[in-house]
């Protein structure tokens, strides 16, 4: 009898983290992801950061500033980037997994770049590993306009960017 009463604290303990993982309105979250790749020698490497920074303006609408930057350096040939656009997404509750959807626009700049503005469609998910901690994963389409000429070539001339990382709310 009483392991039945202990389960039944466990689940009203269990209950509360996971409506506690939940984004309130008035939370902001910081999320940092990062990558990198080297071939075989180590003589061709990229490595690259982001983070997010922004605040959700209802549990679901969350608006922000995205900054990434990118190094690469192959055969002594190196070569740095950059990205900062503004994103707004909407996330769906579904517990501590909370998928979103969203846009961007920003700029694209750096060594070996066509420096243009951008937007596009974002999704991703967030699972919260603690009540306000999460890793995240994401991927964008940046849709570039260095071209106003040519709207469908800016489309098919796009890149995709992912990422994968950790995230707070606070």
């Amino acid at each position: 009898m009483k392991w039945k009463h202990s389960l039944a604290v466990l689940c009203l303990a269990l209950s509360s983290t996971l409506v506690l993982a939940d984004p309130q309105a008035g939370d902001r979250l910081f999320s940092l992801t990062g990558s990198g790749a080297s071939d075989t020698d180590f003589d061709s490497n990229t490595a690259s950061i982001s983070f997010d920074l922004g605040q959700f303006y209802s549990a679901s609408t969350a608006l922000g500033l995205r900054q990434s930057a990118g190094f690469s350096d192959s055969t002594g040939n190196s070569s740095w980037s950059g990205a900062t656009r503004v994103f707004a997404d909407y996330h769906f509750d579904l517990g501590q997994w909370q998928p979103f959807v969203g846009g961007n626009i920003g700029g694209i700049y750096g060594d070996d770049v066509d420096e243009t503005f951008f937007a596009g469609p974002e999704g991703g998910v967030k699972y919260y590993v603690k009540p306000k901690t999460y890793v995240t994963f994401q991927t964008e389409y940046q849709i570039f306009f260095d071209n106003a000429d040519e709207a469908e070539s800016n489309f098919d001339d796009g890149a995709w960017a992912y990422s994968a990382g950790i995230g707070f709310n606070f």
